[in-house]
């Protein structure tokens, strides 16, 4: 058994609030230099060369990828030998939420309530995800949800007959649905499988 404070949680979420809205992953930056090596059209060559060029800056200056710096989502993957002490999981969470936001002069978009709309001022309560795997290592992922994207999210039910071709249709119907909205580049997740709330949460993983 191996005791982690969760105050090591704390500092890595704070630090990792603020890398992932100012450094895109290397697989993501690299898809979109394909892209742009791939492109005929030159009105799309123009707006990727756009978005490279403000991820290049955000990167070396570091600053935030996009103004909409997001909702954080926070998945643990917490080893079953793992003993985490000296407080509550959650507050420590949510804690380096509030401190890498703060820290990293991130926008706060949280509300209190959906329907008040008033906003927490420090970005949390975090969306948190927790799964037990074997081990003794807490492997931790922040992902800042913007609702440009968030809010062009859908789910369906399919019957049996629908088949594969009826899930690649929905996919392509939620696209032209979602037109221009999105905050580009769009990347598209799709969660198959499980029940109802767990489509959504694999569609996020992705």
């Amino acid at each position: 058994m191996r005791d982690i404070p969760v105050s090591q949680l704390t500092e890595a979420i704070e630090r990792l609030c603020i890398e992932a809205n100012e450094h895109l992953p290397e697989d993501v930056q690299c898809a979109l230099r394909d892209c742009r090596a791939s492109e005929d059209s030159d009105l799309a060559k123009s707006v990727l060369d756009d978005i490279i060029e403000n991820f290049e800056i955000a990167d070396a200056q570091e600053v935030p990828i996009c103004q909409d710096t997001g909702m954080a989502c926070v998945f643990l993957e917490i080893g079953q030998e793992v003993h985490l002490t000296d407080g509550d999981l959650t507050e420590a969470v949510n804690e380096g939420v509030r401190r890498g936001y703060a820290k990293g002069y991130l926008r706060k978009s949280v509300v209190k309530d959906p329907v008040r709309r008033q906003n927490t001022g420090d970005n949390t309560p975090a969306m948190l995800y927790t799964e037990i795997v074997p081990g003794e290592t807490v492997r931790i992922t922040v992902g800042p949800k913007g609702f440009g994207s968030e809010n062009m999210s859908m789910i369906r039910m399919f019957k049996p007959s629908a088949g594969l071709q009826g899930i690649k249709d929905f996919i392509l119907e939620v696209i032209e649905t979602a037109g221009p909205n999105p905050c580009p580049p769009m990347v598209v997740g799709v969660g198959i499988g499980g029940t109802f709330d767990t489509w959504a949460l694999l569609a996020k993983k992705r």
